[in-house]
């Protein structure tokens, strides 16, 4: 009976075990992590961030916002401080910072926009992530 006893605990263990494991793939840091849209895909209504990247690009272009289309809005994790606009010469935090990548369209041309760590969407003209 004793055999028997070890058998059915090691086996709830067994399962409990199991149902503990993650099922997803360990995560690469040094990669960026999109939740949001895609290309192609419908894009939401735009945030905050977004509304004021499309305002920052109207005020550089002397555009009306109603020119500039959203084209992406895409939730990331930038792997330092630079927020994937790195510049030669300076330092950035070594940290993974949550922000957002936002592309719009203005005169059939493309302007990528960053932000996060608490700062306002910027444009990047030479993206490095």
């Amino acid at each position: 009976m004793g055999i028997v006893r070890h058998c059915v605990v090691a086996s709830a263990v067994a399962l409990v075990l199991s149902g503990c494991a993650s099922t997803s793939e360990p995560q690469d840091p040094s990669t960026e992590d999109t939740v949001s849209t895609s290309p192609g895909e419908p894009t939401p209504s735009p945030s905050p961030v977004a509304q004021q990247a499309v305002s920052d690009l109207a005020g550089t272009l002397g555009v009306d916002e109603g020119d500039i289309t959203l084209v992406e809005l895409e939730e990331v994790t930038w792997r330092d401080g630079s927020l994937g606009c790195a510049q030669s010469g300076k330092m950035y935090t070594q940290a993974l910072v949550d922000g957002q990548r936002i592309v719009l369209s203005a005169g059939g041309r493309r302007y990528e926009y960053h932000s996060g760590g608490g700062r306002d969407a910027f444009y990047c003209e030479n993206p490095t992530q």
